[in-house]
């Protein structure tokens, strides 16, 4: 009987996956409990491209662990439509004083 000497170690890498989904979760609950009451000072957008980044980083962890159909896992959440159309969108950073392209 082969020993799989790569056992013990892809198990640590499953639990830390695990790890950090819990904490990509506990970030699109804040992220969007943020948008649904809003930030001082921070403007709606910013705040809508936070929760559409956290539900993308919770869904890259979910598949990191084999986890494909998310759609249950969105509704426990309540992920509304408008945050589910910008996941994935990548926003430009521009740097201060930098002209907007026409």
């Amino acid at each position: 009987m082969p020993v799989d000497l790569l056992a013990g170690l892809e198990a640590e890498l499953k639990n830390e996956r695990a790890i950090a989904l819990g904490r990509a979760g506990k970030k699109v609950e804040v992220s969007l409990a943020e948008l649904a009451t809003g930030v001082p000072g921070v403007p709606d957008d910013e705040l809508l491209d936070a929760a559409a980044t956290a539900v993308w980083h919770y869904i890259i962890g979910r598949e990191s662990l084999g986890m494909y159909d998310h759609r249950e896992a969105l509704a426990i959440y309540g992920v509304p439509s408008r945050v589910m159309a910008r996941v994935g969108v990548v926003t430009p950073v521009r740097p201060s004083g930098a002209a907007t392209p026409r």
